[in-house]
Formats: structure tokens, sequence, C-alpha cells
């Protein structure tokens, strides 16, 4: 793996630690998102009894991190904070996430929690670029099933140079495809990536994360030059391969790039 602590040539990258675990670098900033540093065949807490296990090795483990600016926390489940990020994360590390994941980091000793209600935005500044992020509703289950689920939320992540926005992506979160996403251009406008949480998760039987077909209508609705999936392969609850959604997408004939990246590797969030 490439040097963490060296600043990439393209000012908007992606590492990929596995899962929805990124290394985010953004102009000045460092984001992590979502960190799972469990290894291969150790299990996720997935609340009420249930637990999945890690099928793959991730590529990033705190100790190979940057200084972080923050990290970014779509919902409090254990393939998304686990014990290894409680236990070895700098506790004063500012974490932008749901109010009830919030609740949760505070209970473990974290000090810096932002909690956004949909909608919200909170902002990193240095300089004369600010990070803006804006909290986007989701849905990690369908019906009743919704309300013994974490809550969840998706990101819209904008760079901003001199108060102009030059970059703009959406990181969805663990949610289901609802139309109501279509609110991300209206709000925010156009977006220049896109990283959907993918894998159709199932959970007593049930759906709770895109699958294939609903990851395309995510990219048909929202319309970005480049979509870059995660969250597809590394738990045994995942029943949605990659390939169903990439075939989905090619079928349709949807504009854009779809741009899987590796463990480990490094790519531009760019067009």
């Amino acid at each position: 793996m490439a040097d963490l602590e060296r600043r990439p040539v393209d000012d908007v990258t992606m590492t990929f630690g596995g899962n929805a675990t990124m290394l985010l670098r953004i102009g000045a900033f460092t984001l992590l998102t979502d960190p799972n540093f469990l290894h291969r065949g150790q299990r996720a807490h997935l609340g009420y009894g249930l637990r999945s296990k890690r099928l793959t090795e991730p590529a990033l483990q705190p100790t190979q991190l940057p200084e972080l600016d923050g990290i970014l926390l779509s919902h409090m489940h254990g393939d998304h904070w686990d014990r290894i990020a409680t236990k070895q994360l700098a506790k004063e590390t500012p974490v932008v996430t749901t109010p009830e994941a919030a609740a949760c980091l505070a209970d473990r000793g974290f000090t810096a929690t932002a909690d956004l209600r949909p909608w919200e935005t909170h902002a990193f500044t240095r300089g004369g670029q600010t990070l803006r992020v804006t909290s986007v509703p989701g849905v990690h289950g369908p019906g009743p099933l919704a309300r013994v689920l974490p809550q969840v939320m998706g990101s819209v992540l904008e760079l901003l140079r001199d108060g102009e926005v030059s970059w703009r992506g959406y990181i969805s979160g663990d949610t289901l495809y609802r139309p109501f996403l279509g609110e991300v251009l209206e709000r925010c406008g156009p977006l220049d990536v896109v990283v959907p949480h993918l894998g159709g998760t199932k959970v007593l039987g049930l759906t709770v994360t895109m699958d294939g077909r609903q990851g395309a209508d995510l990219v048909e609705l929202l319309k970005p030059p480049v979509t870059v999936p995660v969250h597809y392969d590394d738990y045994g609850v995942f029943a949605s391969p990659l390939g169903e959604f990439v075939a989905e997408v090619a079928r349709r004939e949807l504009p854009g790039t779809v741009r899987p990246a590796h463990r480990g590797e490094t790519i531009s969030l760019r067009a």
C-alpha cells in the first residue's frame, strides 16, 4: 500500500479499506468513513443477538492512518464502527453522525461528536477551504423493521474554495433506494460522484441495503458522472454481489462510469 501520510497529486481521492471504510482526501481535508477494522473470520455485532462473519481482510488499520480532520459515520452497526475503532481511534477526533450514534459514541468516551438531523450541515475549515457535510436521510429497513434498526444517514460532501463549490459527492450510507433521495440534487446540486452502499444485505430474510437493482435505480435518479460502489462482499449477510449492480447499470445503458476500487487502492473521485 502507498504511504498514507503522503498527499496525493489529485485533490479528491479515496483509499478503499473494505466494506464501507474509506480514507478520503478532499482538498486540504482528510476524513475516514465507517471505520471497520475487524479481520477475516471475526464477527461483527449487528444487535438483537445477530452477528455476521467478516469474509475479507481489511486494507486499513488504525496504525496506518494519517492525522484525521474527522470521521464520517453513517450509523452505529458493528460492521461500520467496531470494537477496534472504539479502542484505538483517538477519542478527541471529530465524528459526524446521527444523533443516536453520537450518543453511543459519547458513552464510549468520544468527546467531539457532531449529531446531524436530516439536511443539517457541519463544516470543517482550513485556510481558504471549507469541507461542508450535509446529512441526507436514509431508510435502513422496510416497514416495521425500520423502527428496530439504527438511525442511518447519507452524506453530501462539498469542497468549497473561496465560497465556491469545486467538488460535490454523495455517500449513500446503509439506505434502501427511495425516490426522495432525488432531493440530493434539488437541495445540493449536481454531483461529481456517488458512492452507494450496496450488498443487498439480508436481515431476518428482509433486504436492508441496496441490491444491484436498487443501486442502478439510484444511479438513474442522480445521474453522476462517476459511481464508486462499496459495501458489497465483506460479510456473510450480503446477498447481492457487485456484478449484479454492474450488469444492471450496463443493461439500462446508464450514462457515467462505474469505478470499483480494490482494497488498498487509491482512486480519483473526479470524472
